[in-house]
């Protein structure tokens, strides 16, 4: 009996009406493990889902099903960036004053290299409060994007996390950052009107390499200099600090420090009008940008033993991303959106293919087959014919010298007596 050929991978026709995502897990245990995949090494989450949903997932499994829906988050941005970019939507209103900050953080990769990923991040700002007898101006409701990717592409993809925020309808923007060429151009793009402030950490830092390379490291006299400069700097300017680190790299020509760090801070003076900024209430400090940082980025990515290949470091911003800025029931049903639409097209191409092997077995079949030329016919060799020698005739009665004429039988009846001997 013949065995029935097999018909390949089958397609529920309902799977469209009941929203399932590819793969073999439940909509809820798929949407567990890729949150836990986000919070977690890819091993412990599945064991955490093992526990709470009690269903076994190897590692790999964890990190396919993860990285998976990160990419999948990733071209749904991608493509909400083009969308933007074509349609110009208006921009939907926001808080009135917005923090703005972006930074970068080395990510490890396989094979002991690393690479630069760059997180913007948006929050609203709060009224100041009094801190240590000092008013502080903080920032809340904190969201993130972030990218491996080159300066320009980076902000053109920031687009769909500006527009989200409104950062255009904000009265006042305070871009906080640390002064940067690619971030003054990442501003330019996307809020030229933002009152753009040199982080006053590292202002500060700048004045104390300075005064260590003057007077040593912690020394009495560094920490005396430098707390006058830097109280100088926060409540009447920079002018005052710039004259006094002119005066010093005319004093001390040979520290090359100084020519260094006041060259930078020149450029930059127009960013460290701090008085006019603690007046305004807007944040001086990007502690915000630090922590995110380290809360979205390197929580995840930058554990003891983890190197990501290339290709999963972007997927795996994108869930830290909707993770850390509590938007993960807002994004999720896009992930599952873009699964579907990437399984429907999988089918698709499959089922074509599958179309054109047919008619090409179909096509082959109602052709004649091909004509062969005619085989030549090999010669056949002539056999030698041996001529066979004809059967001696023997005569048809024995001879007469034969024994058989010697037999007794008929001559005598009896033998001689004396033939036998006697018992």
């Amino acid at each position: 009996m013949g065995s029935v050929q097999s018909v390949g991978r089958a397609f529920f026709p309902l799977d469209e009406e009941l929203a399932l995502i590819p793969g073999r897990l439940t909509p809820h245990a798929h949407e567990c493990l890729v949150r836990f995949g986000a919070w977690l090494p890819f091993e412990k989450a599945s064991a955490e889902l093992a526990f709470v949903l009690k269903v076994e997932m190897s590692e790999a499994s964890t990190r396919r099903y993860a990285e998976g829906a990160g990419a999948a988050y990733q071209a749904y941005q991608t493509t909400e960036v083009e969308r933007l970019e074509r349609e110009t939507p208006p921009v939907k209103a926001g808080p009135k004053k917005m923090f703005f900050s972006v930074d970068g953080a080395m990510v490890p990769l396989v094979g002991g290299e690393w690479v630069e990923v760059k997180t913007l991040t948006i929050g609203a700002i709060e009224a100041p409060v009094l801190e240590q007898g000092e008013w502080v101006v903080h920032s809340r409701e904190h969201s993130y994007f972030s990218r491996n990717a080159e300066a320009n592409d980076f902000r053109r993809l920031a687009l769909v996390e500006t527009y989200r925020r409104g950062i255009e309808k904000a009265e006042r923007v305070a871009a906080v950052t640390d002064g940067a060429e690619w971030e003054q151009s990442l501003i330019d793009f996307h809020c030229p009107q933002a009152v753009r402030i040199l982080d006053f950490p590292h202002a500060a830092e700048r004045v104390s390499q300075v005064g260590q390379s003057l007077w040593g490291q912690d020394t009495d006299p560094t920490k005396t200099w430098l707390g006058e400069q830097l109280h100088s700097l926060k409540h009447t300017g920079p002018e005052a600090l710039l004259f006094e680190l002119k005066q010093l790299e005319q004093e001390h020509p040979n520290v090359e420090i100084i020519p260094k760090n006041l060259a930078y801070l020149e450029k930059r003076a127009d960013h460290m009008q701090y008085p006019l900024y603690r007046q305004q209430e807007l944040p001086i400090g990007s502690g915000a940008m630090e922590s995110g940082n380290k809360v979205v980025v390197e929580a995840r990515l930058k554990g003891a033993g983890m190197h990501w290949a290339i290709v999963h470091v972007n997927p795996m911003l994108t869930l830290r991303n909707i993770l850390c800025s509590d938007r993960w029931d807002e994004a999720w049903p896009q992930v599952i959106q873009v699964l579907r639409q990437q399984e429907t097209a999988r089918r698709k191409a499959l089922h074509q293919k599958r179309k054109a092997q047919a008619h090409q077995i179909q096509i082959q079949a109602s052709s004649p087959p091909p004509s062969s030329p005619p085989q030549p016919i090999a010669s056949t060799p002539v056999a030698t014919i041996v001529p066979i020698s004809e059967p001696e005739t023997k005569p048809s009665s024995p001879p007469p010298n034969h024994p058989w004429r010697r037999s007794p039988f008929g001559k005598a009846k009896f033998w001689p007596a004396n033939h036998f001997s006697k018992n």
